[in-house]
């Protein structure tokens, strides 16, 4: 089993060419240049719309980029930055990305009233490994993280998993690399979607009732998240809740947004909140444009 949120979004943007991770080829086709990989636990695509020859450059720097964020939130590298501060209970002197990432996921704990907490990790690797469940939620609790002499600081037996805004904050990591290149045209996808120019087309899918709409993408992002898309030992959906109040209480939840990290950490945050509170929760944070919450039965509420 690999800790990656699922999502349930379809692109039709034209078939992408394959090309390793690491070799970063891109193939082109009707004026465009396209890249597919896997990054993060995701498969990875991006489109631009120019030859290779001109978007090669780009590309490779993107992919810098993207193998940079991989060496920091990696969860199955020991050698992560984010590894060894879980084995550790401390990082000392994080990377400026690091660093950043952990302010924007406490920006996010704050605005979603704790519901988004990267320190839920204990609790999920507890279900998932068959572990002692009640001791590991015991663990959880982002407001017991700290900053001390220069390093990050976890309580003990914490540990953290930024998996429900790393591929987001990746995705965003990116297509700024690629709109500094002078690329305006383009559709980032790394687990989450960002795109510029287009339009691009993306469907909304919900893995109980399918297709259920499309999306029109020309300059922003959409992430979308599904906690019965996988389950976890004991029948536990993958998106837990870190308060213990409550399950999942949406089916589906699709998030567009000026980023791809807000969109992507709400889209977590808000399948364990009622729509009350998701009212609330977009009122609250700025850049979000649409939130679609699939309940049970295949209806849409939108906000």
């Amino acid at each position: 089993m690999t800790l990656s949120r699922r999502r349930f979004l379809t692109i039709s943007a034209g078939a992408l060419g394959l090309g390793a991770f690491g070799a970063a080829r891109a193939r082109a086709g009707a004026g465009f240049t396209h890249w597919e990989g896997q990054a993060l636990g995701a498969a990875c695509k991006i489109t631009l719309r120019a030859p290779p020859q001109r978007a090669q450059p780009a590309l490779d720097a993107a992919l810098a980029d993207l193998r940079a964020v991989e060496r920091l939130f990696n969860l199955y590298d020991p050698g992560s930055a984010l590894s060894r501060l879980n084995a550790a209970g401390h990082l000392a002197r994080p990377d400026p990305r690091f660093t950043e990432l952990v302010d924007l996921a406490d920006q996010m704990h704050d605005a979603t009233e704790g519901r988004f907490d990267p320190s839920i990790q204990p609790l999920w690797s507890a279900l998932a490994r068959g572990g002692d469940a009640r001791a590991a939620r015991a663990r959880v609790g982002w407001d017991r993280v700290r900053w001390q002499d220069g390093a990050l600081r976890l309580a003990p037996g914490q540990a953290l998993s930024f998996n429900g805004i790393a591929q987001g904050y990746a995705t965003d990591l990116v297509s700024d690399t690629l709109s500094a290149h002078g690329f305006g045209d383009l559709l980032v996808n790394i687990g989450e979607f960002r795109g510029t120019g287009g339009p691009w087309r993306i469907g909304l899918q919900d893995p109980d009732q399918g297709l259920l709409g499309t999306r029109v993408l020309r300059s922003g992002a959409i992430a979308t998240s599904s906690p019965r898309a996988l389950h976890l030992a004991r029948g536990a959906p993958h998106i837990l809740d870190p308060l213990g109040a409550t399950g999942p209480q949406w089916s589906t939840v699709s998030v567009e947004a000026g980023t791809a990290a807000v969109a992507d950490a709400l889209s977590t945050a808000l399948c364990l909140a009622d729509r009350k509170a998701a009212s609330r929760i977009k009122a609250r944070v700025s850049g979000v444009e649409r939130i679609t919450l699939v309940d049970f039965e295949g209806d849409l509420v939108t906000l």
